[in-house]
């Protein structure tokens, strides 16, 4: 038993055998068997005898627990396994949702480079908190260089910071944003849970035809979260954007604006003798349209002495 297989005979290895194929301690088989994750080994005289099906489900078991698997929910697929109903469209559903849900590639940036990119900063305080944003991801045994999960996001942060935006703004900014964006994220699975998934995945545990069926909507719906996200930022972006540049640059908010708008109290019989005169819809207008008319005789009247003085010249010259 030495768990090599000759032609015409099945693999057959005792547990030290299977904990070395497999990768597995002894003490964790057999805490497998205890839990029923693991088919109890054939009897042979004093010894237990455990096959090629025993490897599998070892290796099946690794991978879901590598995949955040609990070991509860690792037994339920594998009795629906053991039912006929399969674990490939269930992997295949595991494989679609935990991939990347974005087409951008991962880079590497070194400490000289974010110096570079953020100049004047204290590297050590900034790095740190980059990190902690997950902006940043440490590489084993490289202190000198960082993954970058996404590019884009940090060079948004390096033309904030350019721009005059101070790093510490930044970061509260990108939390705050961040949690707005796992509240949209969370809504969107909801709805979609409610009103796609749910039919294909109602029962538990999922036949494979089923989970199947489900990764193929994963596909479908992935891109739609974020074309959805990106057609509401740019509405709403449009919409504040140019409320916010009518609110500085509007004449009414300049103070020659304010001066020309300002209340000003009237004797009450004047008021009323306009209001009989043009009625009251156009007591404002004519008002408005006297004072202008009066200020601007005035004017003229200031600037009539000027224009003799300089007529007087031309005369003589």
């Amino acid at each position: 038993m030495s768990g090599q297989q000759s032609a015409g005979y099945r693999a057959e290895y005792r547990i030290e055998d299977l904990a070395h194929h497999s990768g597995a301690t002894v003490r964790t088989i057999r805490a497998y068997q205890d839990r029923g994750l693991l088919p109890k080994p054939e009897r042979r005289g004093r010894s237990n005898v455990y096959g090629d099906a025993h490897l599998a489900r070892l290796r099946q078991i690794a991978e879901l627990l590598d995949r955040g698997y609990t070991l509860a929910s690792i037994k339920e697929l594998l009795e629906a396994w053991d039912t006929g109903r399969g674990l490939s469209g269930v992997l295949g559903l595991v494989a679609e949702v935990q991939g990347p849900w974005t087409d951008e590639v991962a880079d590497r940036i070194s400490r000289a480079q974010l110096a570079e990119k953020f100049p004047a900063v204290p590297g050590d305080a900034a790095i740190a908190e980059a990190l902690e944003l997950g902006v940043l991801e440490r590489i084993p045994d490289r202190d000198d260089e960082f993954l970058v999960p996404s590019p884009q996001e940090l060079s948004v942060a390096v033309e904030l910071h350019a721009a005059g935006v101070p790093l510490a703004a930044i970061a509260v900014h990108l939390r705050e944003l961040r949690g707005h964006m796992e509240h949209i994220a969370s809504r969107f699975m909801e709805f979609t849970t409610e009103h796609v998934f749910a039919p294909s995945l109602g029962h538990r545990p999922p036949t494979d035809a089923d989970a199947a069926e489900a990764a193929a909507l994963v596909r479908r719906l992935r891109p739609l979260a974020q074309q959805t996200v990106d057609a509401e930022l740019a509405r709403a972006m449009h919409m504040f954007a140019t409320r916010e540049l009518d609110h500085h640059l509007r004449a009414d908010s300049s103070p020659e604006r304010e001066e020309e708008t300002r209340s000003v109290l009237l004797p009450a019989a004047t008021v009323h003798a306009v209001e009989r005169l043009v009625g009251a819809e156009s007591t404002s207008v004519f008002i408005a349209s006297a004072v202008e008319r009066e200020v601007h005789a005035r004017t003229l009247e200031t600037l009539a002495p000027t224009r003799r003085i300089s007529g007087d010249i031309d005369q003589t010259t």
